[in-house]
Formats: structure tokens, sequence, C-alpha cells
């Protein structure tokens, strides 16, 4: 057998050869379809499928590469070195959502670490028809693993020899190792117009019928790629059905429309797989049909073949949708977007899990008041939202006569209609339960539940995520509200008020403080700050420069020592974090001060006379960057009536503007606030900020004013 190269750069001829044989090898020892190879690559962290055979290569090209910090089964097995086996396509969303969101067809599949020793080099996989409900037996383990084991002794012989085991550039296509079908078997399938195309892709047979509706002769079909004989079909709706052939083994069908201007009439096209290819059959097609995602028809998702695509690539644009969406109510937000359309469906419910009862977090389209009644069930009341999450798995009922029957008893909202109920289940970890309704009886496809439980998982997933991120932020506020000062000291000269302004909802904590500290001397510092980063990391920083400010400060050191030592602290803590810090040391009887900045936007000073400027400030690096900084002092006189102003970047910063513009601001809006009381000054400052939209920083403002 000879292996045949795609092109782009590999490894040795002998690695190709290794590879070609362990992967027809475990593909026949396991009764499967299709399999192949990821190895290493060059580049760390980065797998390359090597080989591959009974799939063609380039209907697959988004799986070449795999990172192996990725939520997928090859990346798992390369990490953990222990091997993924996959009975069916339930098996594996509850698992690998990611991968079946993007494959969202029935198919069975092995995966097996290749290595020698401590040494790893990849993953074969196997992938085989799928047995619903099943296991995969002891023995075909056994078959796997002796397999890769086999290959892995090859690969270190090799590897000992000389040869580089990694790969680089497009995966070798292994000839399929069952003879294809030749025109006699292909035309007994079915009479229409024919196409027999090997699990490579190439075209070993054209009918007379298949060449007339494709306006091609017979010749500039046969021996060539499926992609490159008819371009059209490169169209990624097209390719999705395609790759469900090839990888399920079952029938599919869809209408396709040949290219922009062709024949509206179109094709109708099935795709019939076997063990040595797929026979694709043509017909006219008897109504219009339209480009994928052209034109929306109503009801096309619940008939129409066409109409199946934009549906298809719906858990795309959910899965980016998802990244962005930071507590559990934008997540749910996201779904009832993303999801409610693209199936056509019109209510939507999200139960999360609290303490072993459910509790009602998001709903839409249901009557007003109806699910409260089911909102703080038990999991062990008998309902369609609590089994479908201990036991794992989902359920579907076409209408709402068929959910009467299970639940007999149960209340309905409706009397006409479907219900989907999904599990949301993170990582083996149960979330909550998701319920998907429609106003109409409802078909559900082997494909539409596929994908549906597919999706789940990753919204369950997000869930999660966004679970943590509420726990982490509440955490954040509370160690950020326990370490800023509650009050501020109160003197007879020099009146101060701080506020402190969190990020707009979806964003994290921040680092941001003030402070007010007396000290033996009679005198005032006047702090302000900025910690690096957001979360618990950050407000927890904060918490330790404030204490190391207030140390050194009481201790009786200048602003310049209090700076330096602070910078010295956070580079000996090493938490990976900077800050930036104005310190000025004010004496409230004569109303000279002695300022230091590191890294820190230049304060701002309002004279009584209403003037008000951008103070320049002498200043060093921000803190915990260089030991060795120095922060030379600055004299500064602040009058009776007077307004010094010290806030952090979150006050001025607006993205897609340049600071300078917001420091102009914030100065202009200081020079036309009233002189006293200084609370309103600082409310009417902060109320600026606090209007302009999403803001991805939190504010802190001190401000003090000699009397």
């Amino acid at each position: 057998m000879t292996a045949r190269a795609d092109g782009g750069g590999r490894a040795s001829g002998a690695v190709g050869r290794a590879l070609a044989r362990a992967t027809v090898g475990a593909v026949r020892a396991l009764g499967g379809y299709a399999g192949g190879v990821y190895l290493r690559s060059g580049t760390e962290g980065l797998l390359r499928m090597a080989a591959v055979t009974g799939l063609p290569g380039p209907l697959f090209r988004p799986w070449w590469r795999i990172q192996v910090n990725r939520p997928y089964p090859v990346a798992e097995v390369f990490r953990s070195g222990q091997a993924v086996h996959l009975p069916d396509g339930e098996s594996a969303v509850r698992r690998f959502p990611q991968l079946m969101a993007g494959l969202p067809f029935p198919f069975g599949s092995l995966y097996e670490p290749v290595g020698s020793g401590p040494e790893r080099f990849g993953v074969l996989l196997v992938i085989r028809a799928a047995a619903p409900g099943g296991a995969v037996g002891a023995g075909d383990g056994r078959r796997i693993r002796e397999a890769a084991e086999e290959l892995g002794r090859e690969l270190a012989e090799l590897a000992a020899g000389g040869d580089p085991v990694c790969w680089e550039g497009d995966p070798l296509g292994v000839p399929w190792p069952v003879p294809g079908g030749g025109p006699g078997e292909a035309v007994d399938r079915l009479a229409q117009g024919v196409l027999s195309v090997d699990r490579q892709g190439v075209i070993g047979f054209a009918g007379a019928a298949a060449a007339r509706l494709l306006g091609l002769p017979v010749e500039r079909l046969l021996g060539r790629g499926l992609w490159e004989a008819l371009p059209w079909l490169r169209h990624p709706a097209y390719e999705d059905h395609l790759r469900g052939a090839f990888l399920s083994g079952e029938p599919l069908f869809f209408d396709a429309r040949r290219e922009a201007g062709a024949d509206p009439a179109g094709l109708s096209v099935g795709l019939y797989p076997g063990p040595s290819g797929v026979t694709v059959v043509l017909e006219a097609a008897e109504r219009p049909v339209f480009a994928p995602g052209a034109a929306a028809r109503p009801g096309a998702w619940a008939g129409a073949p066409a109409g199946r695509a934009p549906a298809q690539y719906r858990p795309v644009a959910l899965a980016i949708a998802l990244t962005e969406a930071m507590t559990a109510r934008q997540v749910s937000a996201v779904v009832t977007e993303e999801l409610l359309p693209a199936f056509g469906g019109r209510q939507l419910a999200i139960y999360l899990l609290d303490e072993r009862h459910l509790r009602l977090a998001w709903e839409t389209g249901f009557p007003k008041g109806f699910l409260d009644r089911f909102d703080g069930v038990s999991l062990d009341v008998r309902l369609p939202g609590v089994e479908t999450l201990t036991s794992g798995r989902p359920l579907f009922f076409e209408s709402m006569q068929h959910l009467a029957s299970a639940y007999p008893g149960i209340p309905l909202d409706a009397d006409v209609g479907a219900r989907a109920f999904l599990p949301l289940i993170a990582s083996g970890r149960p979330v909550g339960s998701c319920i998907l309704g429609f106003d109409a009886p409802h078909a559900f496809s082997p494909e539409e539940r596929t994908v549906l439980t597919a999706l789940a998982g990753l919204i369950a997933q997000a869930l999660a995520r966004a679970r943590r991120y509420e726990s982490e932020a509440a955490l954040a506020r509370g160690l950020q509200a326990a370490l800023l000062p509650h009050r501020l000291p109160v003197t007879g000269r020099v009146t101060t008020v701080g506020r402190y302004l969190p990020g707009s909802a979806g964003m994290d904590v921040g680092g941001d403080w003030y402070d007010v500290i007396e000290t033996a001397s009679d005198r005032l510092a006047l702090v302000i700050g900025d910690v690096q980063g957001h979360g618990v990391a950050a407000a927890a920083t904060m918490g330790q420069l404030r204490s190391a400010v207030r140390a050194f400060t009481i201790g009786g050191s200048t602003p310049e020592q209090v700076v330096r030592g602070t910078n010295r602290l956070l580079i000996d803590l090493d938490p990976g974090q900077f800050a930036s810090c104005c310190y000025v040391l004010l004496d409230p009887t004569s109303g000279r001060a002695l300022a230091a900045r590191a890294g820190h936007p230049q304060p701002l000073l309002r004279h009584p006379d209403g003037r008000a400027e951008v103070l320049d400030l002498a200043g060093g690096v921000v803190l915990g960057v260089d030991p060795g900084a120095s922060y030379p002092e600055t004299e500064l006189l602040l009058e009776p009536g007077a307004v010094l102003a010290l806030y952090t970047d979150g006050l001025v910063e607006v993205p897609g503007a340049d600071i300078d513009e917001g420091v102009e601001r914030l100065r202009s809006a200081l020079a036309g606030a009233r002189p006293a009381p200084l609370a309103e000054t600082a409310d009417r400052l902060v109320a600026e900020a606090d209007c302009g939209g999403d803001r991805p920083d939190d504010v802190a403002l001190l401000l003090a004013s000699l009397v």
C-alpha cells in the first residue's frame, strides 16, 4: 500500500509509512470506517493531523490543528495519557460538547495515546458506527491499545535513529483499504443521476444522468476530488452535510443551488454512505432553491432541508456569544437571542442547581407566574426538568399530549406545543436544566437532538463559569469594601471626601483605593492608588499596599520614602502585578505639601478663583517593576478654598479616546463645580463617569480642600 501525499511539508517517509500502517490496521481491527493519527508539531502545545483514512482530508480542515489545552478528546488524551472511548454521539455530547457542536452527527470514536515510556508522540483515533446506549467492549479497547503501542514502538525506533517524530503541513491521505464500488454497485443503489465517491472524496464513477444534471462531461468528473469538480459544494452549509454523511454513516438529504445566477430550480442531493465511500444521488429539485442564508422562509428549520444549514451554524454564533457573557443573566440572555430563533422555539426557562434544589434563574415566553410553582423543587421530585438533570439524558416530547402521558398530573401551560428538557452538565458536574418550548407539535430529528444536547453542554459550561465569576466578584467586592476606609478623618483645617465606583455590570472588581492618614506631626497624608488587574487578586494586593503605605506613613517616612518602600515591598511579595500611586503629605496649617508619584495620573488643582489646572508632579515608574526606582518629591501650596483632586484612570479613560481628552473633561467639570459643599462636587464628578455607558474599569476619587 502506498500513502498518498496531499501537499505540505512533513516528517520522513519512514514516519509516514508507519502512520499509514497503524491507521489502516486499527480501522480494520475495530470494524471502523475512518481513522487517523495526530502528532505533536514543532509548535509547543499544538497537535497536527498527520494521517487520515476513510475521510476526505480537505472536508475536515478545521480539525487539522488542535491545541493541547482545548476541550477535545484528542487534546485530553494527549494531555492525560489516558484513552477516551465514546460509543455514540450522546456520550460524546456529555463529555465534549464543543466537539459535537461542530460535528453534530451520530458516530462512535476511540482515542488512544501513542508514546514510548514517558515520551508522548500523539494520538491514534478510529471512527466507527455509533452504538447508542452501548459501551466499548474490552476487546476493542485492547485492540486499539495494542495498535497504539506498536506505533509508539516504531516511532521511538525512528526517533532513536534520527528521524524527527513531529508533523508539519497537511495530513497524509492514506488510501481506504476497502475496494471502491464500481459503476454497477453505484447504479444498483439508485437509478437517478449518480456519482460514486471514495472515502478520500475522489469521484470514481459518474453516470450519464449526473453529468447531464451538472452540465459537465463525464470526463470532467472522473478521478477528480468532489470539491474540485463541483466547487459550489465548498459552501460551509453543504460541507456540513457531507461531513455528516462521512462521519455518521447515515443517509442525508439537502437541496442545493450550484452557484449565484444558476437555475433556481437547483438540485435535490441525497448522500448514501457505505463502507467503500458515498453514493451521491442527484435529482432536479421540485421547488426553487435559495443559496444558504440568502433568504429567510417561515418554517425552514422545521421541514425544508435547505433551511437546515443556517440553524447548524447557529451553534458557532452561540459559542462565540457565550464567551463574552460574564454573568448567569447574560448567559441566559444570549441563549434566548441565539437558541430560540435557531430552532423556532417560543419559550425558554433555565433552572440552576442550588443545594439539591432547582431555582428558576431565567424565563421567557411562558405565562406570567406559571413557572413559580416549580421554583425550588427538590431533586427527588418526579418532573422532567429534574429527571433530565439527575439522569443526564435529554427528554424530548413532540406534543403536549406526550408530555402529559409521561408525567400524569403535571401542570401544563398550553394544550398544543412541544417541549425539550436539556440537562446542563459541565465537566461532569450538574449545573441545572434548560426547557425549550414550541407553540406547535415539533418532530425532533436525530440531528436536531444531537445539536440541542451539544448546545446544552456549552450553555452549562458558560453558566458554571458565570457562577464562579459571580462568586469571585462578590468575594472581591466584600474584600475591597472591608479594605477601603469606612470614614475619613475629620480635622478642623481640611475637608476630605472619597468616592469609589465599581466597573459596570459584567466587569471584575478592580484594585483602586484611596486613603487619608493622620500622622504624629499633625500632618495629613492623601493617598490614591490603582492595582493592575481585576478580581480577588487585585483586591488582595490593594489591601497589602494600603497597609504598607499606612505603616510607612505612621512611622514618619517622607513621601519619597513611603513610595520607594512600598515599591520594594510589592516586588518582594511578587504577586505578578504592578500598581500606580500618588502620595501627598499636607501640612494643614500652612497649606504646604510634598507629593510623590509612581506612574499615576497627574492630580488636578482648583484654585479659589475657580481656575483648575493639571499639576505637573515629578514621578517615577509604577510600583512593582524596578527595585532601584526613585520617586522625587514636588512641593505644592494649597490656599484656603482650593480643591485638590486625586483620581484613578477609570474616571478619565473612555475606550477608543485619548486619555488626555478625559483629563480635560474632568478639569473642566472641576472648574465648573460649586466650591462647596465638597461632597456635591465629588458626586458630580463621579456621576459624569457613571453616565457614559459600560465602564471597563473602576473609579476612585479623593478630594481635599483647605478651610
